[in-house]
């Protein structure tokens, strides 16, 4: 299953080179997109924020049988809304090693198929920035969105955000491309790559963080 590959990958050490010593990963943030009055991404049959929280569930119940070590911290275990910066919050507060925020893919083109993880950056193509503003969008929900002074549909937003150089990128990068790799040779999903975008979940989280499209 999807959710036993995302174990897989967790269950690797983070380093960002041979020479720095490995980010060993004590504690995990799962977050699960959408959710509440936010339903994301709507299919025939289902809703993006209900398959997000049943993968994050399983994700968590999965690393907790195989690594009780590792704590596992949810941001929602139920169908409510949290806001962008709540998520941040949990996981900056917690101060944990690793942060997941798992979200379903949509697009125009339904022939459109595979896997996408993404990490803080500038977006290298207008397909990235489409899936960030789709995402960013959540925050017009929330009552209080002028708080981020940002538009989830400017251009200039996304610039601002992107010139802030994580600490963690590397890192990032490194857990993504593991992602991906398994996504691609172990379970034989077809795997869009690892991608840069200005997503504010991650912008705002204080660790290695990836947002993870587990699929149209």
């Amino acid at each position: 299953t999807l959710s036993f590959l995302l174990f897989f990958c967790v269950s690797f050490s983070l380093a960002p080179s041979f020479t720095t010593p490995p980010l060993k990963i004590k504690k995990v943030v799962i977050d699960a997109g959408h959710g509440g009055k936010d339903p994301g991404t709507s299919g025939k049959h289902s809703k993006e924020k209900d398959v997000a929280l049943a993968m994050a569930l399983e994700l968590g119940a999965i690393i907790k049988k195989n690594l009780p070590e590792v704590e596992v911290i949810y941001t929602r275990k139920t169908d409510v809304f949290v806001e962008l910066e709540e998520r941040a919050n949990i996981a900056n507060t917690a101060q944990a090693d690793l942060f997941i925020s798992i979200h379903c893919n949509a697009a125009e083109n339904t022939k459109a198929f595979g896997t996408e993880t993404y990490v803080m950056g500038m977006h290298k193509s207008d397909d990235n920035l489409s899936v960030a503003m789709r995402e960013n969008a959540s925050i017009l929900m929330e009552d209080d969105h002028k708080k981020y002074n940002f538009d989830p549909y400017s251009i200039i937003s996304y610039i601002k955000v992107a010139n802030h150089q994580s600490a963690h990128q590397t890192e990032s990068l490194r857990f993504a491309t593991k992602v991906e790799k398994q996504f691609g040779e172990r379970v034989k999903r077809t795997s869009r790559g690892v991608r840069q975008s200005g997503f504010l979940v991650l912008w705002q989280t204080s660790m290695p963080s990836v947002l993870i499209e587990i699929g149209f």
